[in-house]
């Protein structure tokens, strides 16, 4: 089986880093995109309710992917 490819950050505004965390925050947790955006701008980047749509939309399912991979299965042991 073959890795899933990683999304591609190339020609963005923002480094890669902030992409990430903000997609994780919101697929992650239950915020709204306000929410994010306000956890952003609190620390010092400033990015609007619509870009974190926008990067939702095309990063988002790999974040999912990855979180739901992780997510522990019915019969796992502890």
């Amino acid at each position: 089986m073959t890795a899933p490819a990683r999304p591609s950050f190339v020609g963005y505004r923002f480094p890669a880093e902030v992409i990430s965390q903000a997609v994780w925050l919101y697929f992650r947790f239950p915020l709204s995109l306000r929410m994010v955006e306000e956890m952003l701008a609190f620390r010092g980047i400033v990015v609007s309710h619509e870009t974190l749509r926008q990067w939702g939309r095309k990063f988002g399912q790999a974040f999912a992917n990855q979180i739901r991979r992780r997510l522990p299965r019915a019969g796992d042991k502890w």
